[in-house]
């Protein structure tokens, strides 16, 4: 019966506090512009540029641009989140004293950490959802795949990018400092990744060195399981192993002040 108690205790801490920071998320305009808006826009920008007209040379037979902007823009989100968003606001948290206070409390470590990563995922996963509602309302969205796999890279992909983004929060020791080294790390990345443009329409050497970039490794992964040839279990791979060592790094790097 205590144990079931104390169980019952974490939960709502756990619920209560993740009402909370996801109440602060929609009061932040900059987080939820760039995080839910600014991949929407520009995908309309692309679909009425380029239109979803099946046999666009950067999708296979019978799919369009669109069909495969949407997951490529996934990423954009899923980047967002976890390189600006976390460690801007993990180190606002800080220089407030929050985090402090949180650890005072008899609030578990791991509530906190349970709570901010399932607001930060549920943010992420609401900029999907709308670019899936929008690009099949406005441009007739295919898809050709499983939605379970869809899912389950998506939760890989977002994971192990947040696990980077709590890495980076451990190192910055200024909201400033996190907001500058997550641009500088985030827009590269989002560029040559093939997030915000076909790798196709790039040089060989550019599409070369986009091959070791991980927000590629999202793309790469989203778009095979979205037209439906499967796992790409290279990325997948290579994203399992973010995951792993982004949560034993923020693990040992992370500070509550």
């Amino acid at each position: 019966m205590a144990a079931a108690g104390g169980s019952a205790a974490v939960l709502r801490s756990y619920a209560r506090l993740a009402s909370v920071q996801f109440k602060r998320f929609l009061r932040e305009p900059m987080a939820l512009f760039f995080t839910v808006a600014f991949p929407v826009l520009l995908l309309l920008l692309f679909g009425f540029i380029w239109g979803n007209e099946p046999g666009s040379p950067f999708s296979p037979p019978g799919f369009g641009y669109i069909d495969a902007v949407v997951p490529a823009l996934a990423a954009i989100v899923i980047g967002t989140v976890a390189l600006v968003t976390i460690p801007t606001t993990t180190a606002a948290d800080r220089k407030q004293k929050l985090l402090r206070r949180y650890q005072a409390t008899p609030l578990r470590p791991l509530v906190y950490f349970a709570a901010d990563v399932s607001v930060h995922f549920a943010s992420a996963a609401l900029g999907m959802v709308l670019l899936i509602i929008v690009a099949k309302l406005v441009f007739a969205l295919r898809f050709g795949g499983s939605w379970l796999a869809v899912l389950g890279g998506f939760v890989l992909s977002a994971l192990a990018f947040v696990a980077i983004g709590y890495v980076i929060a451990g190192v910055v020791r200024s909201e400033r400092v996190a907001l500058a080294v997550g641009m500088v790390i985030y827009f590269p990345l989002m560029f040559l990744s093939g997030a915000a443009m076909p790798l196709e329409t790039m040089p060989e050497n550019v599409r070369r060195v986009a091959g070791w970039l991980p927000l590629t490794h999202v793309v790469r992964l989203l778009q095979d399981l979205w037209f439906g040839t499967g796992w790409n279990w290279t990325s997948g791979l290579i994203l399992l192993g973010m995951l792993m060592v982004g949560t034993a790094l923020s693990a040992a790097l992370f500070r509550w002040e």
